[in-house]
């Protein structure tokens, strides 16, 4: 599933295995059951995500997503607040959040998603877009400055998002809300575009790096898991 996921066209099998390590009648048996399951649809000799792997990010389903379902445990074993988003019809949308009462979440005090420019989530999601969506966006959205270190304009947002690298995390620093760091990380697993990330005090910003690569950890692990426990 990470295989495919790092392929927005799709990719053929021989190549999938080639980049999960794994050997080519095992890639196969995966891909098969995968595919029938509804996670994985093959067009053209090439195999792309299907619409069963959207309830991993929390699909329309009223039963939670897979994913939804482990905020919680990754927010306990983190100690910080996880969020989990998709960018869906032309909307951010916050699926969860999972907290404590030790490590709050950051108070939706801006509409969220009409400020996909000043959090790292909204960023992450944007970032994932290409230029005529990020412009319609931005359109219905423009970029104003929430807090003084918020950026200042669209040519300066899109410039940003530009440079970002993929597999790095997004982080913003106070730009949302005063007093807050956040990172996000994409999640290249369904159809839909989706970022999690964690959020900290100010105070504690020295942590914010190894807490979402610890996310990205967890998460890995989990569908690593998944796959395999569908495929016996």
């Amino acid at each position: 599933m990470e295989a495919v996921g790092t392929h927005r066209d799709g990719a053929p099998a021989k190549q999938l295995a080639r980049e999960a390590g794994l050997p080519l009648p095992t890639a196969y048996h995966l891909l098969r059951t995968l595919t029938h399951e509804g996670y994985l649809r093959r067009e053209n000799g090439v195999f792309l995500f299907g619409a069963a792997a959207e309830k991993l990010v929390g699909g329309r389903s009223s039963r939670p997503g897979v994913i939804v379902d482990s905020l919680a445990h990754w927010a306990d074993v983190i100690g910080a607040p996880v969020y989990c988003a998709l960018y869906r019809d032309g909307e951010i949308e916050l699926v969860a959040v999972a907290d404590s009462p030790a490590a709050p979440s950051v108070r939706e005090w801006a509409a969220f998603r009409e400020t996909g420019h000043a959090h790292a989530l909204g960023q992450c999601l944007l970032g994932q877009l290409d230029e005529r969506a990020r412009e319609d966006h931005l359109d219905r959205y423009p970029v104003r400055q929430l807090t003084r270190y918020s950026v200042r304009d669209r040519q300066t947002f899109l410039a940003r998002l530009r440079a970002m690298k993929r597999m790095e995390p997004v982080v913003e620093r106070q730009e949302y809300a005063l007093g807050t760091v956040c990172a996000a990380i994409p999640i290249t697993v369904g159809p839909a575009v989706a970022a999690m990330a964690v959020s900290l005090p100010l105070e504690q910003e020295e942590r914010l790096l190894a807490a979402i690569e610890q996310l990205r950890c967890e998460v890995t692990t989990f569908l690593r898991s998944f796959v395999f426990s569908i495929s016996i």
